[in-house]
């Protein structure tokens, strides 16, 4: 079995208490078999940006919507600025999420030529700068000094163990374009939600006092599940994710509402 299924399994154990499945996830032939396969899978690396995508688009969305319900508008405008709002702003997310993923594998490329670099020309140095981080963790003199002696045998694994145990670097393996795109798709299909009745209304009648209360209920539905789905990332408690992400979405999405509501009395 693959590696992530191996993981969810000991999550799962753990979680439920089925101390079967723990052991079962942590026999030697498990662990071994796991790790001859890929490490991840092309499913679970872009979760995150598909999940936090989709939350974005749905609260900036339904904030506009908010706010142009509480100025009491007509539903014409809710579709201009929310349209407007989904596109901009799914681009901007898209093209931060494009240019942070970037910066970051950019960085880690530089950091790693530096060590490599340092390995080369400093190996005493950058060997006593490895013995005193694990000094730091508390391991004795001599453990030190074999792990030391261990991690720099390989020239690749040294400069690697410098990346992790001195820089806590870790190699982000997403492509940034794709982690653009999940995003971007992410926010337009999520933000989308909150508009569905108002482009729905574009052709058939539906009564304007009806479709800020089904857009409201639309919102809230897909907030809960994004939040639940947010468990797959952050390992937490469906209902009570599901619940805070839900409470969120409805602060913004209230904020929005009173302004709106202020402006259009400032406004006559």
């Amino acid at each position: 079995m693959s590696l992530t299924r191996r993981v969810d399994d000991a999550r799962k154990g753990y979680a439920t208490g089925d101390a079967r499945l723990s052991a079962e996830a942590h026999s030697r032939d498990r662990i071994a078999q796991s790790a001859r396969e890929e490490h991840g899978a092309a499913s679970h690396a872009y979760l995150g940006d598909l999940v936090y995508g989709g939350l974005d688009g749905i609260i900036t969305t339904f904030a506009v919507v908010s706010g142009v319900a509480g100025a009491q508008l007509d539903n014409r405008v809710v579709l201009i600025l929310g349209l407007a709002n989904l596109f901009a702003d799914g681009f901007s997310m898209a093209t931060g999420a494009f240019l942070s993923a970037k910066s970051e594998k950019e960085y880690y490329e530089r950091e790693r030529e530096r060590e490599a670099w340092e390995v080369d020309h400093f190996p005493d140095g950058e060997k006593a700068e490895l013995e005193e981080v694990y000094l730091a963790r508390g391991y004795t003199a001599e453990d030190a000094r074999d792990l030391v002696t261990i991690q720099t045998r390989d020239r690749e694994r040294w400069v690697q163990a410098m990346m992790i145990d001195e820089l806590g670097l870790m190699r982000d393996e997403r492509n940034p374009l794709n982690s653009a795109l999940a995003t971007f798709v992410a926010f337009l299909v999520a933000g989308a939600v909150p508009l569905l009745i108002y482009l729905l209304g574009l052709v058939l009648t539906i009564p304007a006092q009806v479709q800020f209360p089904v857009s409201l209920a639309l919102s809230a539905a897909a907030l809960f599940g994004l939040g639940a789905a947010k468990v797959f990332v952050t390992e937490r408690n469906l209902v009570r994710s599901g619940l805070e992400m839900l409470i969120v979405g409805g602060l913004a999405a209230s904020v929005a509402y009173v302004v709106g509501a202020l402006l259009k009395g400032i406004g006559g």
